[in-house]
């Protein structure tokens, strides 16, 4: 018998809830694997996509992507695979779909697109580059989708390595608010743990939670993340190892339970004495 897995908790979330910022197939996933390790998620939305300004440039873009004019599609966010998926947008055999990092690649798999590339070491638009450009030495046709206020740091250093490259802004980045019950459970405290994901959802989590205690836990899926979170003035408690929902989840589990009470428990009008240690 191996005495070592008896103080090991098969599930070392149970009893967290945790706010996921996203909803479509990436957040039922990530709900999914919360639920696994015990907690109880809380699906709020708190970022989406509105259409383009240039709404016949995306269209065009997706009618040329499936009739394979084009020899790579880059993905450079959750967001942009919501709106490949609200397009029912068909990506040939003859293209490959590279993704920014594992979020995208996980969000792109989800909904039932492939992915063929994922930078290594660099999760970033500039790593993407760099990667494509040491596996394509020759021009190829690329098209890249990205958010409006996105800089083309892609698109600017594929031109520059001879790709024949076309940007195309996808869509523009909206706040969803919350509903009164999520806001009360984030003030509360009843909400253990927020995940952020990106840029935006760290500007929606400290703009729609001005009053986040002290021991809510604030988990970002990676250091680029969580300078962006801290630029957007969201404190930033644990940092995921790898850019993956799996190590986001992983760092969070490293962590005890903020409130040893039950908060279930019966009450008795008393709060409780500060621990002696």
């Amino acid at each position: 018998m191996n005495t070592a897995s008896q103080h090991t908790p098969a599930k070392p979330l149970a009893g967290w809830r945790v706010l996921v910022p996203r909803g479509g197939p990436w957040g039922d996933g990530v709900a999914a694997s919360l639920r696994r390790q015990g907690a109880t998620p809380v699906i709020a939305p708190l970022i989406n996509f509105a259409p383009t300004n240039d709404q016949a440039a995306l269209e065009q873009s997706l009618a040329d992507l499936a009739a394979g004019a084009f020899d790579w599609l880059t993905v450079t966010s959750a967001t942009t695979v919501d709106v490949l998926y609200a397009y029912r947008a068909i990506v040939p055999a003859s293209t490959k779909i590279a993704a920014v990092g594992e979020t995208t690649a996980a969000a792109l798999l989800a909904v039932g697109y492939r992915v063929d590339l994922v930078p290594d070491d660099d999760n970033s638009a500039a790593g993407m580059a760099e990667q494509l450009i040491g596996l394509e030495p020759e021009p190829r046709d690329i098209l890249t989708l990205r958010s409006e206020i996105a800089k083309p740091v892609l698109t600017r250093m594929l031109s520059d390595a001879g790709h024949r490259v076309r940007s195309v802004v996808a869509y523009r980045t909206v706040g969803v608010p919350v509903t009164d019950r999520i806001a009360e459970d984030v003030r509360s405290g009843r909400i253990n743990a927020v995940l952020v994901t990106s840029g935006s959802v760290a500007e929606q989590v400290h703009g729609q939670f001005p009053d986040l205690p002290s021991t809510t836990l604030i988990a970002a899926i990676g250091p680029r993340t969580a300078k962006d979170a801290r630029r957007a003035g969201l404190p930033v408690d644990v940092i995921a190892d790898a850019q993956t929902v799996d190590a986001l989840i992983d760092a969070v589990a490293r962590f005890s339970l903020p409130h040893a009470a039950d908060e279930f428990a019966p009450r008795t009008g008393a709060l409780p004495l500060p621990r002696q240690d």
